[in-house]
């Protein structure tokens, strides 16, 4: 009935004006929605979630309204042909979509708000559409008193001092209309580096001031990934400009709010962590979704496929722009794996299925598209592509709506590809990997080899050793070492170590069970390697393997972080808590260290790690244990069950109850219903 109801006026533009008050996790805010009647109505309505209205107007005028605490409808006649303006006043403390972080620490200059509106809804912090299909050009007019960064949905044009405070309103100026839930702000500590597109847009990098050596590394590639995309694509880039923002506890890797990327901190990373975690496949994902899921936009979830499958194999072929066809197959074959894995168990998935996974939405999505391009040839493909993004521009599409387009770009019937690839659930893996053998000969080589190797399996070694010096691909020497390392002799594996690129060597020390003594020092110098992923394992492993030499290994990697994590520096501090005869004077201040990375001033992942390695060796302390009951209620959810899944464990132990129930005084109302509900069970 009301999406009927809705159906009958059409919002144009909204000039919105909000306020945030971070300590009190509260947003006051106006918005003045103009829209069209193309019916005559006798109401509209807007969703609005927890939310107290002083003031609901159209045209100036008071209006009655009902809210029933998710959603504000005001009755009124209106005729056909009308345009009216719709203004509300409001005050809003939203439980998700907008996050307020570091407000209430001790620590200077981590204080941040952010917002995440996909799945999470913007009608929590806005009256405005849970419905993707009303499209709204949104004008942000943000008023904050402290003296922070304000970035939000498209072109600053004005940012005034406010005249008793340190903080400024900050005016965004929108040209086009865009759904609801990619309406986003972010606030923090930030400074910024702006470079343009060869077509001119400006895109602005935003990072914290004690993270500028990271910024190189973090963004590398950006313009080239913008230049490429729009090329690509074939049709301009559609907004006026273009932001990244590092945040905080983000939900996600990234999101792709219009004009306004908010991605994880996590990969704001140095020269070093870049070999094994960057951000150029989220870079070139998120920033695909400007036209694939912003420009053009599902109807409903089921149409899902339209936004990520396009997304990530944009992104893939960015990706094969930058690091080569190799790289780019390879990838294709590691999802081809996963997705093998995943359909083999009888979990696969439609893509058409509205309630489908990620793994199906992203890379079976993008494999979806790989082989409609290989299917229909790749001028047909650009062309349907580009007829596409044209014709449904600001709107909502269907994945009818798609297939349409490319039937008539490749003047072919693609009936038999939709049932293949978006309504069946099992994931065509044999095809796919003759794709790949055809495409790629270092994935032909591989599975030539793995064959033969399967044929004779006592022959590892020398099928292996044979083909060694005419492999080529860095791809596919990993792999091998990968899967057959644990088989190998030392003497290769030595051969292996110093003769190959940083990835390879990663994949002799990650395939083996034992470090064999002959391999001792040539392992040892992977402690120096320019990877943390290889530093973390050496470093286990040679602490685990030889035992003598356990304080010479942690003296040459104390000082050593690691990811943005701090993976190498939690690992480091575990083993020398655990390792008696290392520098007994200091075992408490390490042990202080480590339990510190449990506070919420860090990131969830830290946390986690943190909270792993004590819960390991037993030295949970009261600080500790109410930092884990905090982070049981925290928002990122699968931090959350891994925390419920810890402290569980913990309350299996004979008086660990009473413990927790002696740190009752300490908690907040949430934390002490949240323990009451978990002892009772």
């Amino acid at each position: 009935m009301s999406a009927q109801i809705q159906d009958k006026v059409d919002f144009l533009h909204a000039q919105v004006w909000i306020e945030p008050e971070p300590v009190e996790n509260r947003i006051h805010g106006t918005v003045t929605y103009q829209f069209e009647v193309i019916k005559d109505v006798d109401s509209v309505y807007l969703d609005a979630v927890n939310m107290d209205f002083s003031k609901v107007f159209i045209d100036g005028k008071k209006m009655d309204y009902v809210y029933d605490g998710k959603k504000i409808t005001i009755k009124t006649d209106l005729k056909k042909g009308g345009q009216h303006d719709l203004s509300l006043a409001y005050v809003a403390k939203p439980k998700q979509t907008v996050y307020f972080l570091g407000w209430d620490d001790a620590v200077r200059n981590n204080e941040q708000v952010w917002t995440q509106g996909q799945g999470k809804y913007t009608s929590h912090w806005l009256p405005s559409f849970d419905d993707m299909t009303e499209k709204v050009e949104f004008d942000l007019e943000i008023t904050l008193e402290q003296a922070y960064t304000v970035i939000a949905n498209g072109k600053l044009i004005k940012k005034e001092p406010l005249p008793d405070s340190n903080g400024y309103t900050w005016q965004f100026d929108m040209e086009k209309p865009m759904s609801s839930y990619l309406v986003g702000f972010a606030i923090g500590n930030y400074n910024k580096k702006t470079v343009e597109s060869s077509s001119a847009i400006p895109i602005e990098l935003y990072y914290e001031p004690t993270d500028v050596a990271k910024v190189e590394p973090t963004y590398r590639y950006t313009e080239a990934i913008f230049d490429f995309l729009e090329t690509e694509i074939g049709v301009p880039y559609p907004w006026q400009d273009y932001k990244q923002v590092p945040v905080q506890d983000f939900l996600y890797a990234g999101m792709e709010n219009t004009t306004c990327t908010i991605f994880s901190n996590q990969y704001v990373v140095d020269s070093i962590a870049f070999v094994d975690k960057n951000y150029v496949n989220i870079n070139a994902h998120e920033l695909a979704h400007q036209w694939f899921g912003n420009l053009v936009t599902e109807t409903s979830s089921e149409h899902h496929w339209l936004h990520e499958g396009f997304a990530t194999f944009y992104a893939y072929l960015a990706e094969k722009d930058i690091f080569g066809e190799d790289y780019f197959y390879w990838r294709l074959l590691e999802t081809a794996k996963a997705l093998e894995r995943f359909s083999g168990d009888d979990n696969g998935e439609a893509l058409r299925n509205p309630n489908a996974g990620s793994l199906t939405f992203y890379e079976k999505g993008a494999w979806a598209l790989v082989m409609l391009e290989d299917r229909i040839g790749e001028e047909a493909f650009k062309k349907g592509i580009q007829n596409y993004l044209n014709t449904y521009a600001f709107k909502n599409v269907t994945i009818p709506n798609f297939m349409d387009e490319m039937e008539k770009a490749s003047n072919m019937a693609l009936a038999d590809f939709e049932t293949v690839w978006l309504e069946n659930t099992h994931f065509p893996y044999g095809e796919v990997v003759s794709f790949l053998k055809k495409k790629n000969t270092s994935i032909q080589t591989y599975f030539e080899l793995k064959d033969r190797i399967g044929e004779e399996p006592e022959q590892v070694e020398s099928v292996l050793k044979r083909a060694w010096k005419k492999l080529k691909s860095t791809q596919l020497k990993e792999n091998l070492v990968l899967d057959y390392g644990s088989k190998l002799s030392s003497e290769f594996l030595s051969s292996i170590l110093d003769s190959e690129d940083v990835k390879v060597r990663q994949a002799v020390v990650l395939s083996q069970a034992k470090i064999p003594a002959e391999l001792r020092l040539q392992m040892e110098s992977l402690l120096k390697d320019d990877s943390y992923t290889t530093i973390e394992a050496a470093l286990y492993r040679l602490w685990s393997d030889f035992p003598q030499n356990r304080s010479r290994y942690l003296n040459e990697t104390d000082n050593i972080t690691g990811f943005p994590n701090k993976n190498i520096r939690l690992l480091w501090l575990t083993l020398a808590l655990v390792t008696p005869e290392y520098n007994p004077d200091f075992k408490a201040s390490y042990f202080d260290e480590l339990s510190g990375y449990t506070s919420s001033e860090h990131h969830f992942e830290t946390r986690l790690l943190a909270f792993e390695y004590l819960k390991n060796i037993g030295g949970f302390t009261d600080t500790t244990l109410k930092n884990l009951v905090e982070a049981c209620s925290h928002h990122v959810w699968h931090f959350k069950k891994s925390a419920r899944e810890i402290l569980n464990g913990f309350l299996q132990s004979e008086g660990n109850t009473a413990r927790i129930r002696g740190l009752y005084p300490l908690l907040s109302q949430e934390e002490k219903q949240y323990l009451e509900k978990t002892l009772a069970e």
